[in-house]
């Protein structure tokens, strides 16, 4: 970049001097275009990422994964409700490398035989039971200022302040392994200094719904769905439980008929009774 910057320089009229035509950034020699980001363009990460698991989340994210030296804000309605969902594909690719899972005052005890059928074994989690904000917010800044390599830091952090999430950002970029915050809804109406936020909620059809409320590049507009069915449910399930919203289109169908015959049978009583 500093050589774009050079080659600008030199490049500009001298001061004082109109310039002939507005400079164009496809003017740079060489590579040199190619180093300068564009705004409206998803940033290119500039550490290493781990491969979500979906492929569709995977085309959004800048560098095309979760990001290591920095954090990640994952924003939900309620605790326990898509983490493990969302994450577990990436989670078990690290698991895999023999990577540790550091989990940080999660709301509910980890269910190791379901996170086994993920693909994440209880020998590679280690659960840290902070139970006041105070407790989980040092715990966090100690784990990321450790950098614990080919494994991953899940912290629930809901009332961190942005002072204190700044403190972390700047620890996690020297932290090789990814971060991830888990915090509610509301906040993300506050200010962070994440690089990285996405709001997650559960769809009807075993999907996750994520919007991206902050990325290194152009804003996404709408959400993204993602195929998330139950590893345990996942071989037993019918085609028509795979898709719950068929099914109460037409029950709700149904009701409406039903109702629509009830009222017709009493008009024609009322009819009969004149």
């Amino acid at each position: 970049m500093s050589a774009a910057l050079q080659w600008i320089v030199n490049a500009v009229a001298p001061l004082g001097e109109a310039s002939a035509q507005p400079f164009e950034i496809g003017q740079l020699p060489g590579s040199l275009s190619q180093a300068v980001w564009r705004g409206t363009d998803i940033g290119q990460a500039g550490q290493a990422v781990v491969a979500t698991g979906f492929e569709a989340l995977d085309a959004q994210l800048p560098g095309g994964g979760w990001p290591c030296n920095s954090l990640t804000e994952l924003l939900q309605p309620q605790p326990s409700l898509c983490e493990w969902r969302l994450l577990s594909p990436a989670l078990a690719g690290l698991v895999a490398g023999g990577g540790q899972i550091l989990l940080v005052g999660p709301p509910k005890r980890p269910h190791a035989p379901g996170l086994a059928k993920l693909g994440i074994a209880e020998k590679n989690l280690v659960w840290i039971a902070a139970d006041t904000p105070a407790e989980r917010l040092w715990t966090t800044e100690q784990l990321v200022k450790a950098n614990p390599r080919g494994g991953a830091i899940l912290a629930w952090l809901p009332q961190a302040r942005a002072e204190q999430l700044r403190r972390l950002q700047v620890h996690a970029q020297s932290c090789d392994c990814p971060v991830f915050l888990f915090r509610t809804e509301a906040a993300q109406l506050d200010a962070s200094p994440a690089p990285l936020r996405v709001l997650m909620t559960l769809g009807t059809d075993w999907e996750l719904r994520l919007r991206i409320l902050k990325r290194r590049g152009a804003l996404l507009d709408g959400s993204i769905a993602l195929p998330s069915i139950p590893g345990t449910l996942a071989s037993v399930f019918t085609p028509r439980l795979l898709r719950p919203s068929q099914l109460i289109a037409k029950t709700e169908a149904s009701n409406v008929h039903a109702l629509g015959s009830a009222i017709n049978r009493s008009r024609l009583r009322q009819l009969a009774a004149h």
